[in-house]
């Protein structure tokens, strides 16, 4: 890093000239290894005049210039930097005769470098030179060459993925609500009590399923659990990432982005708790137990998060890495999660038993309807739903993956924003479509269906997780390394679940409310 830009490397395939942070520390060749020992630092400088004014960049070391206002003063702002690395070998006889810092002569040119491949107990200098070089770019220009988009097509290909397999589900909604739905209870409206008693014998698919469509599910405490967890991590998302789609998330302030969405999630608490305790008093009709309801929507998933966390430090501790956190950090984070994220969920569920119950439409039966074999087991073609969800998701998901594990800058947060809307509606959508088709094989058990209809998103994400593992982490090594990335790739599809499940399964609730409340039962 320098002057907040971190270093910036070129490299060239063919035609293509690709920009990456950071640089290798060596590789191998057959037996021996060769180490990048030589690093060649060029800093881009704008010259600027200015007359008593003050450069507040926020970002770096603002600059403050003093004088009269009739004389102009001149300074130097960083605007560039980018690193050359090389491994060179460099003669033992002048460097045993140099000390720390001195110049090396004559000056090392890393193209005509011999590669340094040492073997164990060999002894390596290391070295590096500057050179400033004036350049007209500015300084609001600076981070262009970082956040300099490539493969915009790839982008505009994902929405339009995307874009074609909502037209394909929103067909198929269209079908179901206006060719189906509407035309069986129109004629259903239309004929007298009589004839409706005499039809009501006949009738089949989802009318027969009338009085146990909202039967409570089972472990229905665990369910109001993970869709409020859920609400939290929605919520979250979604804000963060509009943040960021509007500026609000300089590239120049690091781990802002993290650190918003930690602020984020633990004020979320409120809306956790709420749904989740106005969603148990519809299912129970009981509202004494929600306090107990609200402690575990608060530890439920940082309780997981956390865990998964303190395992994995546990491991860089053990390996004596510099990437653990320190137990400064970690007793920093219970103390936000015990003193904001905990009092907002509790006041949340508070405010979830004043509210009022979700009323059904239809009275539930006392003895459930007993449900008629399948040709093929439901839970099959439930697994299968999350392909239609990832699909929009999955072009988004490879920048995202190498912007995390490879060092690449992701910063088209405008994008990003528009697959998310995307995927809310794919998961909307595709939860109402199994819905009814479970309901139309006479299957009343539709509450854990629709939330992992779009919830199996995450297990496609996962696995496309351990594909990006294999073929493009190859450099990857070593049980630690790789124990990290497991953790943290089950901790993001876990959170994935959570948050595309509640999507599917309050977008169900809502369309069987709304169907069943249109059939008129005495």
């Amino acid at each position: 890093m320098l002057d907040n830009l971190p270093a910036i490397r070129y490299i060239k395939s063919g035609a293509v000239v690709l920009p990456w942070t950071g640089f290798p520390v060596g590789f191998t060749d057959e037996k021996q290894h060769c180490i990048i020992n030589h690093l060649k630092f060029t800093v881009y400088v704008h010259e600027y005049q200015d007359s008593g004014t003050v450069i507040g960049t926020g970002d770096g070391l603002d600059v403050i210039i003093s004088g009269n206002s009739n004389n102009t003063a001149s300074g130097f702002q960083v605007v560039g930097f980018e690193v050359s690395p090389c491994s060179v070998r460099h003669s033992d006889d002048v460097v045993s005769k140099l000390s720390m810092y001195e110049k090396i002569s004559p000056p090392i040119d890393c193209e005509d470098g011999a590669q340094m491949c040492f073997k164990e107990g060999d002894q390596i200098s290391f070295s590096y030179d500057v050179s400033f070089v004036k350049s007209d770019i500015r300084w609001p220009s600076r981070w262009d060459a970082y956040l300099k988009m490539e493969g915009a097509r790839v982008h505009w290909f994902s929405i339009l993925n995307s874009l074609m397999v909502i037209a394909f589900l929103a067909g198929i909604v269209f079908v179901i609500f206006l060719r189906t739905v509407r035309r069986d209870l129109t004629k259903y409206e239309d004929l007298d009590k009589e004839t409706q008693a005499q039809m009501t014998e006949e009738l089949s698919g989802w009318k027969l399923v009338v009085g146990d469509v909202f039967r409570a599910p089972a472990h229905a405490k665990l369910l109001c659990i993970m869709v409020g967890d859920g609400v939290q991590i929605t919520g979250m998302a979604v804000v963060t990432i509009l943040f960021a789609a509007f500026g609000f998330m300089s590239p120049a302030s690091r781990g802002m982005l993290l650190t918003g969405m930690i602020i984020l999630y633990l004020f979320l608490g409120i809306l956790a708790g709420y749904v989740a305790v106005r969603l148990w008093r519809t299912i129970q009709s009981d509202s004494s137990s929600w306090r107990s309801l609200a402690w575990c929507v608060a530890c439920f998933f940082p309780g997981i998060a956390f865990g998964v966390l303190l395992v994995l430090n546990f491991l860089l501790w053990s390996s004596k890495s510099t990437g653990a956190l320190p137990i400064s950090l970690l007793f920093l984070l219970i103390v936000l999660w015990f003193c904001i994220s905990v009092p907002l969920t509790l006041l949340g569920g508070y405010f979830g038993t004043k509210a009022e119950a979700i009323q059904y439409p239809v009275r539930t039966n006392q003895i459930p309807r007993e449900i008629p074999g399948q040709k093929y087991p439901s839970w099959l073609l439930v697994l299968g739903a999350g392909t239609l969800p990832f699909g929009t998701l999955f072009i988004e998901l490879f920048f995202i993956m190498s912007s995390i594990w490879l060092g690449r800058f992701y910063y088209v947060f405008g994008f990003l924003f528009v697959v998310l809307v995307l995927l809310v509606i794919v998961c909307a959508e595709v939860s109402v479509v199994l819905t009814y088709m479970h309901l139309c094989v006479e299957d009343w058990r539709w509450w854990w269906k629709s939330f992992f209809a779009s919830g199996s998103v995450a297990l496609y994400v996962f696995l496309y997780a351990l594909n990006y593992l294999v073929f493009e982490l190859r450099s990857l090594s070593g049980s630690t390394s790789t124990a990290l990335y497991l953790g943290y790739s089950i901790l993001m599809a876990f959170s994935i679940m959570l948050a595309t499940g509640t999507i599917g399964f309050l977008m169900s609730f809502w369309f069987v409310h709304y169907l069943f409340s249109s059939v008129k039962i005495d």
